[in-house]
């Protein structure tokens, strides 16, 4: 499997920081649309800040991409049935640490942005519907194309449409975690994965290179 895509190349997949932008949550796929192009252009226009110092990808991530993540709803996913046997304070420090981990997670991915394009796939939601699939393909010059697909959710309270998870090769990330994840919470408890999530933010940004 590729590190990178099961890492998230793309750009999606809480905690909330001030907006650059103001995202359309209303409507899933222009959602994936503006996020992507947002965090590519600062990408293109930042490239100085990121060369001087590689953790700016990480404010370029909560600022460009986790406002559009249901961060608590994936968080919540990985913890799976041991939710019950944790507290509401145990939850939302998970939660917080979950929202770090997946910025770091992203930035590495981004460390190793050169130049992709994106074609974000078209289409039109139901008033009823719940969930929705946006296909994106990455296209990188003298490189095979990458095919992803993020999953959306609709909540059933705000009405807002928000990343949960994303497919790549197949796989899906959100399920991946939730295996990588879950089974440490059973074995070290929950506080326990919260200190090593943490702990991993502090690392430097790494790169993650593409393999063919």
């Amino acid at each position: 499997m590729k590190k990178l895509l099961m890492s998230g190349l793309l750009l999606l997949a809480g905690s909330w920081a001030p907006l650059v932008h103001a995202l359309t949550l209303n409507e899933p796929y222009q959602l994936v649309n503006e996020v992507a192009q947002n965090t590519f252009d600062r990408l293109n226009t930042e490239q100085s800040k990121i060369k001087a110092d590689p953790k700016y990808l990480r404010t370029i991530v909560r600022e460009e991409m986790l406002p559009a993540v249901d961060v608590r709803f994936s968080a919540f996913r990985v913890i799976g049935k041991q939710l019950n046997n944790t507290t509401p304070q145990q939850r939302e420090q998970f939660v917080d640490a979950f929202s770090d981990y997946l910025v770091v997670t992203y930035a590495d991915a981004l460390a190793a942005y050169n130049d992709q394009k994106l074609n974000i796939g078209t289409g039109t939601v139901g008033a009823e519907d719940k969930l929705v699939s946006v296909p994106v393909t990455v296209l990188e010059p003298n490189k095979p194309a990458i095919q992803l697909e993020f999953k959306l959710r609709k909540n059933s309270r705000t009405g807002e449409w928000r990343v949960f998870d994303m497919i790549a090769e197949g796989i899906s990330l959100l399920s991946a975690k939730q295996a990588e994840l879950s089974g440490l919470i059973r074995q070290k408890g929950i506080d326990q994965v919260t200190k090593d999530l943490y702990a991993h933010t502090n690392k430097p940004v790494t790169p993650l290179e593409r393999k063919e």
